[in-house]
């Protein structure tokens, strides 16, 4: 899609200290709406991962709009979801030892609010045993980050009848899927599919029930919702990518058919002038995650002002020839390469409507709760 920076602008900027994250609740709620369109008007079908989202606000407004099933990787993404409304919350990550424990107490203090856990052996299955937590078995599709293979169906079905009623279903992130071509994505992710539906079936050829089936990040997710055998498959099926209520210049180029928009970009002032074709301006990798590589980010509406390798505090810039070089002290409107740890990397978020700055809000989940998080819920009260 064409965007158009004017959206973008943001008034009374010389009161703002930068680097800063700028949010606009108007394209948030059409990348919500964008992505239900895709999901057939069905919120159910959509389990966004909040490692992105990060705000209780952002996380409300999926709320509002139906969305109450989420996913997330900490504790602290988990205590915000169940505070923002959430009624299901799959924590998507391996917790042991005290992490575990952690996550049994903010279950207990939600009884409401329906949270499940990850699974690949029956030490895990066994360890959550009277937790009422449900639990999820991770299912590696080829990413070889987590899971049990999906070709190991036989050690996958032993571990479903170990698990017994607190099987709620199977998890499959296919994280591994991103090739730039639309169809070669969804050819090499109906393949794993394919795969995923024989290990259903070989679950509950073994009596055991399977509630859900987890598929897809972002560059999947259009695959996820439309292969044809997850409909009317006797199970609830949900993609769960969650760039998309923001998205970065990653996630736009590679769902370019759908009408998605930038909705958190970091504003950064000029500070150098080092040489005559390059300026720096103040967002480096603290505030514009590299873990993507370089460039970090685009520069909105400027194509001739390409992003370099950036260092703590720096971001500098090489200008095209015969491009305009921004003055020191101009402010530049940067799209993320990732956003997801981009928003991570800030406290507070400015709120941005009609190209007034109307708020701030907390970025809730960023970061980790304290290592000592339980010792200091559980200490003696003292005399």
């Amino acid at each position: 899609m064409q965007i158009d920076p004017q959206d973008y602008a943001i008034q009374g900027l010389d009161q703002i200290i930068t680097p800063a994250l700028a949010i606009y609740p108007e394209m948030i709620a059409a990348n919500i709406e964008a992505t239900l369109e895709l999901a057939g008007g069905d919120p159910a079908r959509w389990r966004p991962h909040i490692k992105t989202a990060k705000l209780g606000y952002t996380m409300r407004r999926l709320v509002e709009r139906g969305v109450a099933s989420f996913k997330c990787s900490t504790s602290l993404e988990l205590l915000a979801s169940c505070e923002s409304g959430a009624r299901d919350v799959v924590v998507a990550y391996a917790m042991v030892g005290a992490n575990a424990r952690r996550i049994r107490e903010i279950a207990a203090a939600f009884p409401d609010v329906r949270v499940s856990i990850l699974v690949e052996n029956e030490a895990q299955a066994a360890a959550w045993e009277g937790s009422g937590v449900g639990l999820f078995i991770d299912v590696n599709p080829g990413m070889d980050r987590t899971g049990i293979d999906q070709t190991r169906t036989g050690d996958i079905v032993a571990l479903a009848k170990r698990i017994g009623p607190a099987l709620r279903g199977l998890h499959y992130y296919d994280g591994q899927i991103h090739a730039p071509d639309p169809d070669e994505r969804r050819a090499e992710a109906f393949r794993g599919y394919d795969m995923l539906m024989r290990v259903v079936e070989a679950v509950r050829s073994a009596g055991c029930a399977v509630e859900e089936v987890i598929t897809s990040g972002t560059p999947a997710m259009p695959s996820g919702l439309a292969y044809p055998e997850f409909t009317g498959a006797g199970f609830v099926h949900r993609v769960s990518p969650g760039t998309v209520v923001y998205n970065d210049f990653t996630s736009l180029g590679q769902l370019a058919e759908i009408d998605y928009r930038p909705a958190a970009l970091v504003v950064a002032r000029v500070v150098s002038h080092p040489t005559p074709d390059r300026f720096t301006c103040d967002a480096g990798h603290k505030s514009v995650s590299a873990d993507a590589g370089v460039p970090t980010c685009q520069v909105l509406g400027r194509p001739d002002l390409v992003p370099l390798k950036p260092s703590e505090e720096h971001l500098p810039v090489q200008v095209a020839a015969g491009a305009e070089r921004p003055a020191i002290g101009d402010f530049v409107y940067l799209i993320p390469r990732h956003v997801c740890p981009t928003v991570n990397n800030f406290d507070e978020a400015l709120l941005i409507e009609g190209g007034r700055i109307v708020g701030t809000e907390r970025v809730s989940a960023r970061g980790h709760e304290s290592p000592l998080a339980l010792q200091a819920r559980h200490a003696p009260v003292s005399a």
